[in-house]
């Protein structure tokens, strides 16, 4: 197996989908809003919606425009995430693959004033929050979410946000991203990036176009260097 070596400054994770498995809750939740908005095609949101704020979904697909109900009801279909992924036997929020592993070598890593990795995610800072915490994964003192920004993934916002909260050159920091539009985030933001198969088929992931493109976290592994983070990626 192939393997390149990289060194950044600084990491910045998205959350759902590359530290965490929330998809069960996420069924889950947009089954409860299909109550309330009945013309929802909850298939076809399912197959886009992932990377994506809850508040540009929501005024996407329900057509929300009211920017305080918008708000209302992203804090509610959040919640709903929470509540219904373990129900009916569901799986819950869970750590993926390979998480515990380069976290084991980095979570401690990640505190103001050089932290040298982050988590820039498109949920809501009370579900990011509670996600994390549900799954076990450490929080960062550089956390950002969706209210953090002004424009969400695809746009570069985030990550720029989340480098310069590091004190970090875009340039030489790595997005790890499972979401197509969490790719084209990072690449806006002059980011590498490396994009996992964990929630999107291989095709979609390559029209992204990462530089490099992974099962999931197992086939990385990070060691702690003088000036950055050491990665080394094993490309099937």
């Amino acid at each position: 197996m192939p393997s390149t070596t990289l060194t950044v400054e600084c990491v910045l994770f998205d959350m759902d989908g590359t530290l965490v498995d929330s998809t069960a809750g996420v069924v889950g939740a947009w089954d409860v809003f299909k109550r309330t908005y009945p013309h929802i095609d909850v298939t076809d949101i399912l197959s886009s919606s992932h990377g994506v704020r809850t508040v540009d979904n929501l005024r996407k697909h329900c057509g929300i425009t009211d920017p305080v109900e918008l708000q209302k009801e992203a804090d509610r279909f959040e919640e709903a995430i929470v509540t219904s992924s373990t129900e009916n036997g569901r799986a819950g929020i869970v750590v993926l693959p390979g998480v515990q592993a380069a976290f084991n070598e980095i979570g401690t890593a990640h505190a103001l004033p050089s932290p040298r990795w982050a988590i820039c995610t498109s949920a809501t800072r009370d579900y990011a929050h509670t996600a994390v915490k549900i799954a076990g994964v450490p929080e960062p003192d550089v956390f950002v979410v969706a209210e953090d920004v002004k424009q969400g993934k695809p746009h570069p916002d985030p990550y720029l946000l989340g480098a310069s909260k590091c004190g970090a050159n875009p340039e030489n920091c790595v997005v790890f991203e499972d979401a197509p539009a969490g790719v084209q985030s990072g690449k806006a933001a002059g980011c590498k990036t490396i994009g996992f198969l964990t929630t999107h088929s291989r095709a979609q992931m390559e029209a992204a176009a990462p530089d490099f493109l992974v099962k999931n976290m197992s086939d990385c592994t990070f060691k702690l260097v003088e000036n950055g983070v050491q990665i080394t990626v094993n490309i099937e």
